[in-house]
């Protein structure tokens, strides 16, 4: 037997000689193996060289972002912090300076509406006309487009005594040289917008309400969903203050825009807990990462819609709807995927500490 033994590892000695002479042989870690076997194990698929390329080439750029966002969330929650701070610090100066928190339109605090069409003007030389004879009240003329052409203007003014509106009509009558078959009239009250807004305002906030015990139904944890109301709070009120920067005032579709803000924000909100919380597979990142795609796609879509649809349309309602969405669209990721999933992640390792200590 013994001789049978060695004369096999003879054999096997003088083979593993002559591939090595042939240049089939390998050299790995844990012995020699021929060439074409080591070959088969090291072989990747065409996807595998793809995603190694694809990695290679974006990872200079979004290694220092995803590590960022993956170890330093704590810090990142200043971010939505402080812009939720300086919101507030616009919106009370806002009410400081004017006694309201945004700028009422017409329909919202009483005026008149008129609109000229056919007629080009100088809009400037007659709002300046219009504000010197009278500089009590806030006198705006804007373009009627159709087609990229103009095809007259509008005047809108907070006149709501009728004596000071034949006025302000004969003097644009005057400056124009229109006739009163030539353009319309919408009043409404002082009052009447008052009224307006009122209802509007109480419509909105029993939404909120409305939305925030739905989510407490659903998730029935206090912090998660305090995260999910704060978000959307969140993203309303910094939108709220930007409007204000930009000077847009606000009519009832304002308030409709608003309102639909405030179901998308907390769609994005509510997809993320859900993953997070009830549905998850994986880690809490991966969790996260997952609604990330799935928001970010919603987010693009929506935003490619409202953009088209802001350029597009020539009605000065669905205008102001269009901008209000899409300024709700850019604050929403930074109070989603960065306030609320920061919030959310801080929350489940304080409950997993706590695990372990029990």
């Amino acid at each position: 037997m013994d001789a049978i033994s060695k004369k096999k590892k003879r054999r096997e000695l003088a083979r593993l000689k002559e591939l090595k002479k042939q240049g089939l042989l390998a050299h790995g870690q844990a012995g020699q193996i021929p060439v074409a076997q080591a070959h088969t194990k090291q072989k990747t698929s065409p996807a595998e060289h793809h995603e190694q390329g694809k990695g290679s080439f974006f990872s200079p750029f979004l290694h220092p972002i995803r590590s960022c966002y993956e170890h330093h969330y704590k810090k990142l929650l200043i971010i939505p912090m402080l812009i939720l701070i300086l919101a507030i610090g616009q919106i009370a100066f806002q009410v400081a300076t004017t006694g309201d928190f945004i700028h009422k339109g017409i329909s919202l605090k009483g005026g008149i509406t008129v609109t000229i069409p056919g007629t080009t003007v100088d809009l400037d030389q007659l709002e300046q006309t219009l504000a010197t004879a009278f500089p009590e009240y806030e006198i705006g003329l804007r373009t009627l487009t159709r087609e990229g052409r103009t095809s007259g203007f509008v005047l809108e003014a907070d006149i709501t005594d009728q004596q000071k509106i034949d006025e302000n009509i004969a003097l644009l009558e005057k400056e124009t040289g229109m006739t009163r078959d030539s353009y319309t009239i919408e009043s409404v009250g002082s009052s009447l917008g008052e009224s307006f807004f009122k209802e509007t305002l109480i419509s909105l906030l029993i939404a909120f309400v409305f939305m925030a015990c739905v989510v407490f139904f659903y998730f029935r944890q206090p912090i998660p969903c305090l995260a999910v109301v704060l978000a959307a709070g969140s993203d309303i009120i910094v939108t709220i203050a930007v409007v204000n920067v930009i000077g847009l005032k606000i009519s009832t579709a304002g308030i409709a825009a608003f309102l639909m803000l405030i179901g998308y924000s907390v769609d994005t909100d509510i997809l993320l807990s859900t993953r997070v919380l009830k549905r998850r597979e994986g880690t809490v990142l991966q969790a996260v990462y997952g609604s990330v795609k799935t928001g970010l796609t919603m987010m693009i879509t929506t935003i490619v819609a409202v953009v088209v649809g802001l350029f597009i349309t020539e009605s000065e309602v669905l205008r102001q709807i269009m901008l209000i969405v899409l300024i709700g669209l850019m604050v929403d990721p930074i109070m989603t995927w960065i306030q609320n999933a920061g919030l959310l992640r801080w929350y489940l390792e304080v409950q997993e500490a706590k695990k372990k200590q029990e």
